[in-house]
């Protein structure tokens, strides 16, 4: 049986219904699916830590807000609603929103789920995790700790998992 478009959400919908909300306020879901996809919303001044995506090409489109993305060379790019930017993998990157705050949509190829392997007695590697339950609803930092339980910027309490 083949799959069939149809539309997942709309976007304005989302935006109006969430007008205070911070984080993620949307993500694909769909079982089968190659493709991830998420819509964040970072308050005013929030940052998201400078990182390095090593295995994911990301597509970042700008839909409302303004903010900038500084690359790991230190140059800063604007961001603003309808810029659409392509984060290489390897690339490293900071984003950071403006006085109105950033909202968002990245998409980007599937992550395999994670798997328990028998260990091989070397280290194998492979694809870490999405850290987007790792950046704070409040503020939009970047959590280095794997299971937060509060942010360390501001306090505030992590969703339970």
């Amino acid at each position: 049986m083949n799959a069939a478009p149809r539309v997942l959400a709309r976007i304005a919908g989302l935006l109006a219904a969430a007008p205070g909300e911070r984080g993620a306020l949307w993500h694909l879901a769909e079982p089968g699916r190659e493709l991830d996809a998420n819509l964040v919303r970072l308050p005013p001044g929030a940052e998201v830590g400078e990182h390095q995506e090593d295995v994911l090409d990301v597509l970042l489109v700008v839909l409302e807000g303004a903010g900038s993305v500084r690359a790991g060379d230190g140059q800063a790019l604007d961001l603003a609603p309808g810029a659409v930017l392509w984060l290489p993998r390897t690339s490293r990157r900071a984003l950071a929103a403006g006085p109105d705050g950033l909202t968002y949509l990245t998409v980007h190829r599937r992550r395999p789920g994670l798997a328990i392997k028998p260990s091989g007695g070397a280290d194998d590697g492979g694809e870490g995790p999405c850290m987007l339950d790792r950046v704070c609803p409040e503020c939009g930092r970047l959590s280095q700790d794997p299971a937060p339980v509060f942010c360390s910027r501001c306090g505030e309490r992590f969703p339970e998992r």
